[in-house]
């Protein structure tokens, strides 16, 4: 088994992109921003968007190094949060 997504949370589809018409690309994560990449990145990460265009499954796992660790579990609660 590959070690990519061996919990198979990527088979929800929890990222989305939007591409601006600036070249920026914005990245969502259950319908949060979570990245924007601009400049060089954005480019590099759009031609790598194109060239999986029908195969979802990368798309997700693309998105998800995109946006690197930005999910540990060890986020804090905001302060109305105090669960």
């Amino acid at each position: 088994m590959s070690k990519i997504d061996q919990r198979g949370r990527l088979e929800e589809e929890p990222f989305a992109y939007l591409l601006t018409k600036n070249g920026s690309i914005l990245i969502n994560y259950q319908g949060k921003q979570v990245v924007m990449l601009k400049g060089k990145d954005a480019e590099q990460l759009s031609a790598k968007l194109t060239a999986v265009k029908g195969d979802a499954k990368q798309l997700q796992i693309l998105l998800a190094k995109a946006t690197g660790n930005f999910k540990r579990g060890n986020e804090k609660n905001g302060k109305r949060n105090k669960n």
